[in-house]
């Protein structure tokens, strides 16, 4: 039995068990409850994203209230009739009317454990939903879709996003764990190429997040499910519709590395994600997905192709909302020759970051103390999101001497002696 039947007997056994929604019976009585439980789930909707000004997620969780997250932090909501606690059956109705009839999502609901789609409250606010089933029973998540194409201005982006934008051929990579800003971040790069340049743009996205018009540029956005059913033939695919330029929602695997490294070494510029914790880290995973006597191959492969990556991390902003801190890395001679061979103890990814400033090349610990210094964050968020506690310490010191402010005291400076391992807490 193939993969493809094994999904179609779960789903099978999943309807027998009368556990998709009661539209799917064909009563019309059950068609009238549905569509009355679908007005609930839009109130509760529209109840949680009203919480707050910043809603980034809504979250609905077995045995917990709804929530939303703001500003990183999840906040109970209130709604009426009271929902103190979710139950099984409440949090499967929400979960499969988002599904409705759509049984590929059903089939990688049940063999995969949770299924990725888009959803519209009105055609005013859009969603990117993850449902996945846990401890047997099912929870939702709802990410909040900005509206608005951002812009390398208006986001306050450094001026080597508009350097990644002028780019006709490599690989650029957007790092980070989830919900770092990693799209919004390559959003506006694609915004920018959409303003200058007259060419062909291909989006593979899982799914479609920022919706962009055709200005200059024409853009053909593919939405996995019901456009392409991977990454990797989707990118694939890409590669015989005449693009210039090709983003991959995210490189998930091996394979479609490898088609985004062709893409990449053939002409075509490529933006895409990948969860690694910093710029240096990400040579040394990618360089993971292949067999040891494959990699010399693979390092010249990424010196040639690799333009830039930019990692990603959300800070809490003083007054309220988020900052992000950025670690750039871009294509320098000696970035190649790191990536050719191999970090030392004399010289690695940070160190070539950390002296590249004149590349348009910062660290996180750089970007933090100007962060710093300018008032957007604290000493605290400083210091927990940096890579080195000890270098962003004695940054730190020198800018509140440069204020006349006090510095740290010698018990303070003991931690110093330490230098930390970057990846400890990531």
């Amino acid at each position: 039995m193939n993969n493809e039947q094994l999904c179609n007997v779960k789903t099978a056994r999943y309807e027998a068990w009368n556990v998709v929604p009661m539209a799917y019976n064909g009563n019309d009585n059950s068609i009238l409850v549905d569509t009355m439980r679908q007005q609930e789930i839009n109130y509760w909707i529209t109840a949680m994203l009203n919480k707050h000004d910043r809603v980034s997620d809504l979250n609905i969780t077995v045995g917990k209230t709804l929530q939303v997250e703001c500003d990183g932090v999840l906040v109970p909501v209130d709604v009426q009739p009271s929902v103190v606690e979710l139950t099984p059956f409440q949090t499967l109705v929400f979960a499969l009317n988002h599904i409705g009839g759509n049984r590929r999502l059903l089939r990688d609901l049940v063999a995969k454990g949770s299924c990725d789609l888009s959803y519209s409250l009105d055609d005013k606010v859009r969603f990117r939903v993850n449902i996945f089933s846990q401890k047997g029973y099912y929870s939702t998540v709802l990410r909040k879709l900005e509206t608005k194409i951002p812009s390398i201005k208006g986001f306050n982006f450094p001026e080597a996003f508009a350097n990644m934008a002028r780019e006709v051929n490599g690989l650029i990579l957007f790092t980070g764990a989830t919900g770092t800003g990693k799209t919004t971040s390559m959003a506006a790069i694609l915004n920018r190429i959409n303003e200058e340049r007259q060419v062909h743009v291909v989006t593979l996205e899982d799914p479609i997040e920022y919706v962009h018009p055709h200005k200059k540029a024409t853009f053909n956005q593919r939405e996995m499910g019901d456009d392409f059913d991977s990454f990797s033939n989707g990118l694939r695919a890409a590669l015989r519709q005449a693009p210039k330029v090709i983003l991959v929602g995210e490189i998930r695997d091996r394979e479609t590395l490898e088609i985004a490294l062709t893409a990449a070494e053939t002409g075509h510029v490529v933006f895409s994600t990948l969860h690694t914790i910093d710029t240096g880290q990400t040579i040394n995973r990618i360089l993971g997905m292949f067999e040891q006597d494959e990699q010399p191959q693979v390092r010249n492969r990424l010196a040639d192709t690799i333009r830039w990556i930019v990692s990603q991390r959300l800070l809490p902003r003083i007054g309220g909302g988020r900052i992000a801190a950025l670690e750039i890395l871009c294509t320098s001679l000696r970035v190649r020759d790191l990536i050719i061979n191999g970090e030392t103890e004399e010289k690695t990814f940070y160190s070539v970051v950390r002296e590249g400033s004149t590349k348009d090349m910062r660290t996180f610990d750089q970007h933090l103390l100007e962060l710093f210094e300018t008032g957007l964050i604290t000493e605290e968020a400083a210091l927990i999101y940096a890579s080195h506690r000890s270098e962003i310490k004695r940054g730190m010191d020198t800018i509140k001497a440069a204020r006349g402010e006090r510095t740290s005291s010698i018990d303070d400076l003991k931690m110093e002696q330490e230098e930390e391992d970057p990846y400890r807490r990531w």
